[in-house]
């Protein structure tokens, strides 16, 4: 259930709470027993960070053609084009 409320989390709010949790456990005035449940739970912030850092890379590596097909961002459809044209010549 901690899961589901975590993903409900914006990226903004799940960052704070895993600078909180490095900072507490930096000053080490936490029992041991609580430091292993805020490191599990920084580990598990950290995973979901990364995966909504990945997905948004994914998504900004993207842009439509004229034809409103996905192509990478790096190599732009009239690139292609030009690439294709040089290799039949």
């Amino acid at each position: 259930m901690a899961d589901k409320q975590s993903d409900n989390k914006t990226f903004e709010k799940k960052m704070n709470e895993l600078e909180a949790i490095v900072n507490q456990l930096e000053q080490g005035n936490v029992s041991l027993e609580e430091s292993m449940d805020k490191f599990k739970v920084g580990i598990q912030l950290s995973e979901q960070l990364q995966d909504t850092l990945t997905k948004a890379e994914h998504t900004m590596a993207k842009m439509m053609d004229k034809n409103g097909n996905e192509v990478d961002f790096e190599t732009p459809q009239n690139e292609k084009d030009d690439q294709n044209a040089n290799q039949t010549d």
